[in-house]
Formats: C-alpha cells, sequence, structure tokens
C-alpha cells in the first residue's frame, strides 16, 4: 500500500471515529477526545508500522513500541475521565463558545483526528527504514522508548498515590519525580517521540521523524499541555503552586531551587 493511501485512509477512519465518540459521548465530556487521541494514535501507528513496506522485523518493533504506547496512555486517560468531572479545560472551552459550544466541539474533535494522523506519521517513516539487520538506532529508540514508558508510568503512579491521600488534598505533590519538574509526566511523554527518530532517521525522508518530538515539546510547553494545566493549579492551589513554581524546573528535571 502506497504511503499516500495510508495516510489518507487513516485520515478517514480517525475522522468518523472522532463523529462517532463526538455524537455519543463527547458532548456531554468533551475530555474523551484526550482518551480517543491516544488510542488512535497508537492503532494508527501499528496499522502504518505493519503496511509500511520496510524490514519486518522493524515493522514488528515499531508496531509494538506505538500499540503499547497507545494502549497504556488511553487506558490511564480513561480512568481519569470516567471518574472524574469533565476536564477544567473543555467546561472552559463550552462557556467560551456558549450556544456554539456543541459544533465547535465537533471541529475541535476532528482536528484531533487530523493530529493523531500526523503524529503517527513518524512511526510510519522508522517502521519504512528498509535496512535488513537491527542497527544503533533501533537500540537506542528501544531505550528512548523504555525511558519514557518507564518514566510517565512511575510519575503517573507518584502522583494518583499523593492524590488518594485526603490529608493532602489541596497541596502540591513534591514526590519522587515531582520534586524534579512540575510536569514528568509531560517530559517523558516527550522522550517517548525520540524513539521513532532514533529508529527512522536514516530512513528515505527520516528527518520528517524529528518532527515528532519537535511538535509535542510545542503542544506540550506552549498550548495544551503545561499553560492550562498550571492556570488551574493556581486557581485551586494558590500560592502554594506559586512557590512550587519559583523552586522547581517546569519541564526539563533539575535539582529543586531554594
Amino acid at each position: 500500500m502506497s504511503i499516500w493511501l495510508l495516510l489518507a485512509s487513516g485520515w478517514l477512519i480517525a475522522a468518523v471515529g472522532m463523529a462517532l465518540l463526538w455524537f455519543a459521548v463527547g458532548r456531554r465530556n468533551g475530555g474523551v477526545v484526550d482518551v480517543a487521541w491516544s488510542f488512535a494514535t497508537g492503532l494508527l501507528g501499528v496499522w502504518f508500522a505493519l503496511n509500511a513496506g520496510g524490514w519486518g522485523p522493524r515493522q514488528g518493533l515499531v508496531a509494538a513500541l506505538a500499540g503499547i504506547w497507545g494502549v497504556r496512555l488511553g487506558a490511564y486517560l480513561w480512568r481519569r475521565v470516567a471518574r472524574e468531572p469533565e476536564d477544567g479545560r473543555y467546561q472552559a472551552m463550552k462557556a467560551e463558545w456558549g450556544d456554539r459550544a456543541s459544533q465547535r466541539l465537533f471541529y475541535f474533535f476532528q482536528v484531533q483526528a487530523f493530529w493523531a494522523v500526523m503524529f503517527a506519521v513518524p512511526m510510519l517513516l522508522a517502521a519504512r527504514f528498509a535496512h535488513p539487520a537491527f542497527t544503533a538506532g533501533d537500540v537506542v529508540g528501544l531505550l528512548f522508548w523504555l525511558a519514557a514508558i518507564g518514566g510517565e508510568s512511575l510519575a503517573d503512579r507518584q502522583l494518583a498515590a499523593f492524590r488518594s491521600d485526603p490529608a493532602r488534598r489541596g497541596q502540591v505533590c513534591r514526590e519522587g519525580l515531582w520534586r524534579y519538574s512540575r510536569h514528568p509526566n509531560y517530559f517523558f511523554e516527550w522522550i517517548h517521540w525520540w524513539a521513532y527518530a532514533a529508529i527512522g532517521i536514516a530512513a528515505p525522508w527520516g528527518w520528517l521523524t524529528l518532527a515528532g518530538p519537535v511538535l509535542m515539546y510545542y503542544f506540550i510547553t506552549r498550548v495544551t499541555g503545561i499553560p492550562p494545566t498550571e492556570a488551574r493549579a493556581l486557581v485551586s492551589r494558590g500560592d502554594a503552586y506559586r512557590n512550587y513554581q519559583r523552586t522547581t524546573n517546569a519541564f526539563f528535571p533539575g535539582p529543586p531551587r531554594a
């Protein structure tokens, strides 16, 4: 299958899936779009990898990395969406959009379908690398992936354990990885995208795999990740979170400042 047919069919499947999800659930809880994006990107990555036309074992490796990442992240987000109120980001968006909220949410879901395809492209390009043996890039990519999944899972567990203690309600988590970064989960999510760049950088058009970490860094630090998360934290935790901002790096881990 040609790369253009893969991309077009992937976009069509993602767009239809997002439309159905919007109709069934998304109008009531916009947070499900994050769950859907994770599953969609992972599943598209698997499908793209298995049909990439590269070296078979490398295609299988990339498919496994993409699939496990997507299922882990999607399942984690689903557990949070299912038991908590609608994410404050989507509540604010609906309030701002007013009577047109439902229609504009539909468009927002479709934008996420587009980005699911775009973020699956580095997976596709990595799997297209046809060199008939594993390379140092494959090993480095696997190490990036293991560090990312391990670090993000650990950060999620540490935060969940902190929030499960009623005595800590309203406090700021500074335990474990959260002592060194205000958003270690985002940091390790960003590390994940370097896995496909390492695997596919030597492939034809492999430089495009760098779009994964570059775009993810931009979205996390400037758009949908840190800015709205910290805005809500300042409202709910006030001066305690302002002090956390003064003493702890926002993204890259580092020693706490006095």
